[in-house]
């Protein structure tokens, strides 16, 4: 089922925000491997350490994307219920 975003995200930062949710997809499989095989402790919670910031890396590019569409036409973000404050929590909420 398709479905529309509200905010203006360009295509570009859509296909790569997708293509880094794969690949943190492969680093949890990645995880359940290690944990399967008996790994390390410190080695495993490297590996969730890198999945935690690259989905920190996966928000800020969205929220980044938001917040130039928000700067850019702040009316219509704001008619869209994105106003300029909104995207401030969001990005607060990640950092």
């Amino acid at each position: 089922m398709g479905y529309t975003l509200v905010v203006d995200i360009p295509q570009e930062v859509l296909d790569d925000v997708r293509k880094r949710l794969r690949r943190i997809g492969g680093q949890v499989q990645g995880v359940e491997r290690m944990l399967s095989e008996g790994r390390e402790c410190r080695d495993v919670v490297t590996q969730l350490a890198a999945i935690s910031k690259a989905v920190d890396r996966a928000g800020l590019k969205l929220v980044a994307a938001g917040l130039a569409y928000c700067l850019s036409d702040p009316e219509r973000a704001a008619a869209d219920g994105y106003p300029i404050e909104t995207v401030e929590k969001m990005l607060m909420s990640i950092s």
